[in-house]
């Protein structure tokens, strides 16, 4: 895979150089309430800037049904990259339009432009491989390099990520060198003990990762709404509370398997539980109980995971050599569930170990929470595809970059 120095050892002077980024950030309306993404593509665009290129950076944002629609649109996102970057940035307001044509046309050495999101074409996210090929050709219009630096993106095979790197001379960005880097930490010569704990609302999407760490964590950590599955299985009554009853049989194999591997699977011991589910817009207060995890009564759903089960999995979490850590332990938008969440987090900066934040909800809520984000190994700007990276998949974005 080349990387963004050998590009930039060539030259990239007057070069438009088209950066797929991922700016996909929360809005509240125009509002942006978490900017990581943004920064983690700046060392990469400035790189690019200061070495003279005409920076193109497209990404997406949200899930627009392929035509444009204004409460997705990128608009102020470029409006903080340039806030970052300490300089105006350029905005199209299409992807490969008159306006994209023009704003790229009339960048100068150094500048940088953000092009409007690329889902707002149906090309971008079609499975016709003709149709992504053909809004492909109209993104490589517009650049002589391309540098794929949104790795939040890589494990989907959309026009910008898989088609257009094969169209273009490309490279790997500096984010997407350190994502893969860490990543091969965790599933390559990885220090034990291998603890990894798995939060979220659903078992399903974690299902894939669970099967492939049961043969290569030392120690699983079960927290968020996938936990009462867990518990369900193990043939507890979880009264309320979220539950996938079609996933219980596989779930049931899981456990068996863990134990049969010699896998440490950790359940919580008791749970906060309430008899509605908290408003996070007020952020009243919910008045939560603290029950026995194989005591959730039958009107009452379980929110996060208790003041015992936080004890247990920080020390299950002190000794570790390698942790990685992918969904909140439960609600943490609201103050009285979110002391889990910040227990494994605190547990992991007190750790000794190499610490991974495997992006999505869980580095929301370490930023949310108030944490540093220097006290981690590293911070992942993609959930689902570090998921799917441990997960042993090829991911259509990276493979794009290594050919």
């Amino acid at each position: 895979m080349k990387t963004i120095d050998e590009l930039l050892a060539e030259g990239v002077a007057g070069k438009r150089v088209f950066v797929r980024a991922d700016l996909n950030v929360p809005l509240d309306g125009a509002a942006i309430t978490d900017d990581g993404r943004i920064r983690a593509v700046l060392p990469t665009v400035k790189a690019l800037a200061d070495a003279g290129a005409k920076v193109v950076v497209a990404s997406h944002l949200g899930r627009p049904k392929g035509a444009p629609d204004p409460a997705f649109s990128l608009a102020p996102a470029a409006a903080r990259l340039g806030e970052l970057l300490g300089s105006a940035v350029a905005f199209a307001t299409d992807t490969v339009g008159e306006s994209a044509r023009s704003t790229v046309a009339g960048l100068v050495d150094g500048q940088v432009a953000v092009l409007e999101n690329l889902r707002f074409n149906a090309g971008e996210t079609s499975k016709d491989d003709t149709e992504r090929g053909a809004f492909a050709d109209r993104l490589a219009e517009l650049a002589d390099l391309y540098v794929g630096d949104g790795f939040g993106a890589v494990h989907r095979k959309h026009a910008s990520v898989y088609d257009l790197p094969a169209r273009l001379p490309h490279a790997a960005g500096y984010l997407i060198a350190t994502e893969v880097g860490v990543l091969k930490k965790l599933t390559e010569d990885v220090e034990r003990p291998y603890v990894v704990a798995l939060g979220g609302s659903k078992v399903s999407d974690k299902l894939a990762v669970i099967d492939q760490l049961l043969g290569k964590a030392d120690r699983l950590l079960i927290g968020g709404g996938m936990l009462f599955t867990f518990l369900k299985a193990k043939g507890y009554e979880v009264g309320a509370s979220l539950l996938q009853e079609d996933q219980l049989p596989v779930v049931r194999e899981y456990i068996e398997r863990a134990e049969k591997n010699g896998v440490e699977l950790v359940l919580p011991v008791d749970v906060l539980t309430s008899t509605e589910f908290p408003d996070l817009k007020t952020k009243a207060p919910a008045h939560p109980n603290t029950v026995a995890a194989d005591a959730i009564p039958a009107d009452q759903l379980g929110l996060d995971i208790g003041p015992e089960t936080r004890k247990l999995y920080a020390s299950k979490l002190a000794d570790a050599g390698t942790v990685f850590w992918n969904g909140p332990m439960g609600v943490f938008e609201h103050p009285d569930y979110a002391e889990g969440t910040r227990a494994v987090a605190q547990a992991l900066i007190d750790s000794p170990a190499f610490t991974v934040v495997g992006g999505g909800d869980s580095a929301a809520a370490v930023r949310l929470l108030g944490f540093d984000e220097n006290a981690f190994g590293h911070i992942s700007t993609g959930g689902g595809a570090s998921l799917e990276y441990l997960e042993g998949k090829t991911l259509p974005g990276l493979a794009a970059l290594e050919g």
